[in-house]
């Protein structure tokens, strides 16, 4: 690739999001103030106050009443995680969390991460749609959902303007638990204390998505975890929907998916 090629590829990659959570389309469902989400604080390594579930939810065949909303990238139960550079899966330490995008976010630089809990009738009816379109053989009618974005979030120690959009849907029916991993716009992959690039955020100990039980047996890493080609997830799946991945978590099996190639990675 010539230099005036990587060039063009970095200034693309640097380019602000400015679309609305309503013109995003179908990938993210509706986030923001006007879906009566809350806001995490302005905070760096900071979390959402401690979320009481109003339907527990099942993961791994424990159930859990309290989640909180990680600024770094980590949706956790039962206790806040506040690391920043991630940790290969497995980690035995008995925390359960799930990792949309676990990573060093800086919220004060740019962005805002949103959550709620919702029981809105057209939200339920998409959720439901999508998972019973992708898995025919378990209908779902969705009674509860838990969504959680991330919106043009910074990384640490930033020198540009890019920002990373994703999401994370926790639903239940009350007999089957779902997550649902959205990935709307990845610029990033890494924070300058990870031994990122403060100019590029690429480099050093990359972003991880995924699942861990808190044991050493159970826990799923999406395919490009912490590599350079974690870049890549928003064209990834598991449902053949670019930037979508969906897991039956209650009890979890791993799906069977091609790792991402690195052919368009912005390197």
């Amino acid at each position: 690739m010539s230099p005036s090629s990587i060039f063009f590829l970095l200034i693309l990659g640097s380019m602000v999001d400015t679309k609305t959570s309503s013109e995003k389309g179908s990938l993210l469902y509706p986030y923001g103030p006007d879906q009566g989400d809350k806001t995490n604080p302005k905070l760096d390594d900071g979390t959402s106050e401690a979320i009481t579930l109003s339907i527990p939810f099942t993961f791994y065949g424990k159930t859990h009443q309290t989640a909180f909303v990680n600024n770094n990238g980590v949706i956790s139960f039962d206790e806040p995680v506040r690391q920043y550079t991630p940790d290969p899966f497995p980690l035995a330490d008995g925390r359960p969390f799930v990792t949309p995008y676990w990573a060093d976010v800086d919220n004060v630089e740019r962005g805002d991460i949103f959550y709620r809990q919702s029981t809105d009738p057209a939200l339920l009816g998409d959720i439901s749609q999508h998972i019973t379109q992708y898995f025919p053989e378990s209908p779902f009618t969705a009674t509860w959902a838990f969504v959680a974005t991330w919106d043009h979030v910074a990384y640490w120690g930033s020198k540009s303007d890019k920002g990373n959009t994703f999401q994370a849907v926790l639903t239940t029916d009350s007999k089957m638990f779902y997550i649902i991993l959205n990935y709307w716009d990845i610029q990033w992959t890494t924070g300058a204390a990870s031994d990122g690039d403060a100019e590029t955020g690429l480099g050093g100990i990359p972003a991880h998505a995924g699942f861990n039980s808190g044991d050493d047996t159970n826990f799923y890493n999406i395919p490009g975890s912490q590599t350079d080609a974690i870049i890549n997830i928003t064209t990834t799946s598991n449902v053949k929907v670019p930037g979508r991945w969906i897991f039956r978590v209650d009890d979890f099996h791993a799906p069977d998916v091609d790792p991402p190639q690195m052919d368009n990675c912005w390197l």
